[in-house]
Order: structure tokens, then sequence, then C-alpha cells
């Protein structure tokens, strides 16, 4: 994984580079951003970078790569075989994973035990989110999360020497999934990490984080991927026409995440937009008994999934509303999408618009502290009915 793999953010790679040219890689960084924008993408190719992987054609990873210790050719292409699939020995990645029914209770959960399963899922695409890590675990409605056996796993793992001579990198994806026990563990092995021990959090909501590990690493906040290097990629990557990669491009709003979506003939969005359709159609005509139906049916798509589809209903809400100014330049739709704008955008104004979206992410904060499904799902429907009518 190079640098040139990474869609757009530049500047933050010239930013790192940069860290290493002088000599002032920190021992623990924080990467934060939006959904989408490749903190992933960055946290793989920096590690690969610091492990002897690098651009032969950029004149900036030469410059870095000259302030480290120096990597014969036989260990520079060792190096890079063994990134290749990811089995580089100084390289570990730490992650969310579930406990399947039948796991012994005195069985402490570890990243290793879903090993084949993330190599996996890394291997098809540096960019991925919790749905497609949720899938590739065979997961349910659990929720994922990072326990003592992971921390106790990781300080075991980094007390051993580099077997190359040179850095150890441990990537943590999601640290705030730790639970209390584990985060606490790690705290002591981040304010006193082992020699020349690079850890990397990869962060979706460094708020939940816990302030202590926060204040111990070196936060970096990374843009959304610019919308001409996603048309880009689009074009030379997935081969797709000029025309239609502008218009994806815009609609992903710097998420290549969404833009892939688009690009998948059965992406999850079309599900989301047939239920929010049928929500505000049932709604719209107070069919409440079709509302109760409708609640139970979206209460049976596991947790993950449920938050991602009330996220897609605020975008809407809000496309909705803008695109009432009739202004294209303001919206941010697929064809289908404002298909039905054409004559939904109408109920959406002044009076509703900051309670609905109020309304959807109250939703995903109910479901992500384990509400009951179908109740957040009823109520929410019962209250599309009252907001739809104000004018």
């Amino acid at each position: 994984m190079k640098f040139r793999d990474v869609i757009g953010q530049e500047e933050a790679k010239r930013q790192l580079l940069q860290l290493v040219a002088e000599g002032r890689v920190p021992h623990a960084m924080l990467f934060c951003g939006p959904l989408g924008c490749g903190k992933m993408a960055l946290a793989m190719a920096f590690a690969s970078f610091l492990l002897g992987e690098c651009d032969d054609d950029d004149a900036d990873q030469h410059a870095a790569a000259a302030a480290m210790p120096p990597l014969t050719a036989d260990k520079r292409r060792s190096a890079e075989a063994m990134l290749a699939k990811w089995g580089h020995p100084d390289l570990f990645f730490s992650y969310p994973v579930i406990k399947p029914a039948g796991t012994s209770s005195d069985h402490k959960m570890e990243s290793d035990d879903f090993a084949r399963q993330w190599n996996e899922m890394i291997c098809k695409s540096p960019y991925f989110s919790m749905a497609n890590w949720l899938t590739a675990m065979g997961a349910a409605n659990q929720q994922p999360i990072i326990g003592v056996g992971e921390s106790n796993a990781l300080v075991r793992k980094l007390s051993m020497k580099s077997s190359q001579g040179g850095y150890k990198v441990c990537i943590i994806w999601l640290p705030e999934r730790m639970n209390g026990e584990c985060a606490n563990s790690m705290l002591k092995l981040i304010e006193e990490p082992p020699h020349q021990t690079v850890f990397i959090m990869v962060c979706e909501e460094p708020e939940k984080l816990l302030e202590t590990i926060r204040s111990r690493t070196q936060r970096f906040d990374f843009k959304r991927i610019d919308t001409p290097s996603m048309e880009q990629t689009l074009i030379d990557k997935r081969y797709v026409a000029p025309d239609m990669a502008h218009r994806i491009a815009r609609v992903a709003n710097g998420n290549w995440l969404a833009a892939e979506a688009e690009l998948d003939a059965g992406n999850e969005n079309r599900l989301f937009l047939d239920m929010f359709i049928m929500l505000m159609r049932l709604a719209y005509m107070r069919k409440i008994k079709d509302l109760k139906k409708w609640s139970e049916a979206v209460a049976g798509y596991g947790r993950e999934r449920q938050k991602s589809m009330l996220a897609y209903f605020g975008r809407l809400i809000r496309e909705n509303f803008m695109y009432n100014f009739q202004n294209p330049e303001l919206n941010y739709m697929t064809a289908e999408e404002e298909n039905f704008s054409k004559n939904f955008a109408r109920f959406i104004n002044e009076a509703n618009v900051v309670e609905l979206s109020e309304l959807y992410e109250r939703g995903i904060r109910d479901i992500g502290q384990n509400a009951n499904a179908k109740i957040v799902f009823f109520d929410i429907a019962l209250k599309t009915i009252v907001l739809l009518i104000q004018k």
C-alpha cells in the first residue's frame, strides 16, 4: 500500500512525510475525519512507508526515507512483498470484534480471533466501513468492541523486538470501541511505549475515546476527499464515463464509500431510498397499521444498518429542503433521489426541516444505546405524520 494508492489527501500525505523527514514522528497518532475520507488508507500507507515501502518517483518520499535508518535493497524488497499481503511481522492491527455464540465465557476475545476475515477484507480495499466488517465477521445484532483480551495481546506482541530492526507499527481501527478495562490497559501502553513503536489510531468518534488517551496522542484531522480527485479516480480506476463520474463524485461529497455504493447495482442506499419513500407516503396517508409493519421490517435490519439508514434519511431531508431553492449546485442527489424529490420536496420546509433532522439523529443515538428498535422506529413513524403537515 503506497501513498499513491490513497485517493486525494495530498496535503495530508505531505504533512505525514514532513514529520518523518524532520525526525518528529509521534509515538501515538490519532487520525480523525469524516466517514470515507480515507483515514484508514492513510494509516496503512503511512505504516507501509515506515516499514520500508516507498514510491520510487516521489521526491518527498525519498527525502523522508533518507531520514530513517537505511534499508538494504533485499530488505526493502522483502518488506514490500510482506506488505503486499499485509503479513509484515512488525505491523499489528487491532480492531473491534464480536463474541460468537458458543464461545467460552472464559475466553477474552482479541483481534486474532478474526485475523483471517480482517486480512481478506483489507486485501480487497483499504476503504471499508463497520457494515463491511460486520458482514465479514458474520455478525447479526452484536456490537463489536475492543476488550481487555486485545490490550493484553498487544502488550505481549509489542514487547518483542522489531524483526526487521526498524519501526513497529500498531494500527488501531475505531479505538473509541475499547471498553473501560481495555482503555486503561492501552493508556499504560501508550504512556510507556516499547522502543520505536508507533501507534496509529483511526477514529470515527474521537469524543467517545478516553480523554486521557486523547491527550497523549497527536491528532490529525483529515478533510473530505476533494471532488476532482474522486472524479478522476472513478474514471481511471473504475472506468466510469466522465459525466457519470462527475455526478457520482458530487453526490458522494468526499466519501469514497458513498461513491462505491453508487456504482453497486444493488447498493444499500437504494434499499434506504425505498424505505424512505415508503415511510413518507404512509405517513402522509396516515396509515398507522402499515407504519407499524414498516417499523417491524426495519427493526430486523441490525443496529449498524439501522443507524446507516437513519443517517441516510437525515441527508435526504436536508437535500429535499435545498431542492426547493431550485439551484442545482446546491443539491447532491442521485437521479433516482432527484426524481422522487420533484414531487416530495415541497413538504420539507422551514417549519419541519430541523425537527425531522433531529428526529433521525435521536434515532441514531437511541439505537446506539440498544433501545428497542421496534419502539424507536414506530415512534419515528408517528412523529413523521405530525411533522409532514407543518407549514
